[in-house]
């Protein structure tokens, strides 16, 4: 099998398939190995994992605008619309690559989960 290797901190985890940390050991950054075979299932969780992120920074920024009274109704109302729209097309490109929700949860080691 042929594989490349990428530096990595130590402790992070882009999930099976995609990468298998080699000697984590200590704080010195490891190695990535990724997986050919699977990279663009892979990578299509790494970035529709970011891509969700994302949307939960934004949802989380127009409650505390809505909140604080910035917004007017109609502003609300595109903002939600969107960023549901936003949530529901993630789902289905994730479907396409064979992906659940519950996939597009990183784990950033001692971080804790990213989504």
């Amino acid at each position: 099998m042929n594989t490349s290797t990428l530096a990595q901190p130590a402790g992070f985890s882009l999930g099976e398939g995609l990468c298998e940390l080699v000697g984590a050991s200590g704080g010195a950054a490891s190695e990535l190995k990724i997986d050919p075979k699977n990279v663009e299932r892979d990578l299509s969780r790494l970035v529709l994992s970011l891509i969700e992120f994302l949307r939960q920074v934004m949802e989380a920024q127009a409650i505390r605008r809505m909140e604080s009274g910035t917004l007017t109704a109609e502003e609300e109302e595109a903002l939600g619309l969107t960023l549901m729209r936003a949530g529901e097309r993630i789902v289905e490109l994730a479907a396409q690559f064979g992906l659940k929700p519950s996939d597009l949860k990183l784990d950033l080691g001692p971080l804790g989960r990213l989504v």
